[in-house]
């Protein structure tokens, strides 16, 4: 007696209503909770039209707020890459003592919060910090200063080039990098012809992330600014600044410039995962 083969069963495909509820509530979240507030940003920073507008972004407190947070943004940026290359590459290629605490510290920024990380350098490096008496005596000043704003800038930031490197390289092991270096290669010519190119897009993923985070970040930034107008305001506390004003108009103007950096880091990120993916 022959046993009874089961038909093979056809997979079911989602119906029609189902496929366009799905759709529906997408594009309702996104226009809830993204279109609308950017809409809603520039629609209160053009209210009173153009002439405002830029005179809010004139002004010399609007101008000294940008050019602090560019100069973080390229200090912190540039060692962070540094940094996440080279611990990436560290912990992707290597067993050492210490592995997993390096892993740990690397996503210490996402468990804490970044108000908590600019108190630890208030405690550090303050008046009444572990090293401030030795620092008074030698006339440096890091909190409520720049280095204190460029400290609290790499603190939250340095995560997310690591963080794209190592499941990359990871995955990819050390086969293409021994190849060359048994062929003659030496380590640095292995690194950038080799190791680099495998990982850039990678690597610019995570730049463009940490670009827009060293940017846009607020709670670390703002307990070691001061809030000094004019000095030690990034762009994010001047715009708390002025909507704390009244200075609605001025306040939203200046908050277009983070929206902006919000939609070309948007586009950005999208050409870059098609590259990644060879799209």
């Amino acid at each position: 007696m022959n046993a009874i083969t089961p038909a093979p069963q056809r997979g079911r495909t989602p119906s029609p209503l189902v496929k366009w509820i799905a759709i529906a509530i997408s594009f309702v979240f996104l226009g809830l909770f993204l279109f609308l507030p950017l809409l809603a940003v520039f629609t209160e920073a053009l209210r009173k039209g153009f002439a405002p507008y830029f005179a809010s972004l004139r002004e010399p407190a609007a101008l000294s707020a940008i050019q602090l947070t560019l100069t973080a943004a390229a200090i912190a940026v540039p060692l962070n890459l540094v940094f996440g290359l080279v611990a990436s590459w560290a912990i992707a290629r290597f067993n050492f003592i210490g592995k997993s605490i390096l892993v740990t510290l690397i996503d210490l920024p996402f468990a804490v919060s970044p108000v908590i990380s600019g108190l630890i350098y208030v405690l550090m490096f303050g008046l009444q910090g572990w090293l401030g008496p030795w620092l008074r005596m030698h006339h440096i000043k890091i909190v409520f200063a720049v280095p204190g704003i460029v400290l609290a800038t790499i603190f939250v930031t340095f995560p997310f080039v690591a963080r794209e490197l190592i499941p990359l390289m990871q995955e990819q092991g050390s086969d293409e990098e021994q190849a060359a270096l048994s062929l003659g290669a030496g380590g640095l010519k292995t690194f950038w012809h080799v190791t680099l190119p495998n990982v850039k897009w990678a690597l610019l993923y995570g730049v463009i992330l940490c670009n827009a985070r060293a940017m846009g970040e607020f709670g670390a930034v703002s307990v070691v600014s001061g809030h000094i107008r004019g000095k030690t305001n990034t762009v994010p506390l001047h715009v708390e600044i002025l909507y704390n004003e009244y200075n609605f108009v001025a306040a939203f103007a200046v908050a277009s410039l983070l929206a902006v950096l919000a939609l070309v880091t948007l586009a950005a990120k999208s050409i870059v995962e098609r590259k990644r993916h060879g799209h």
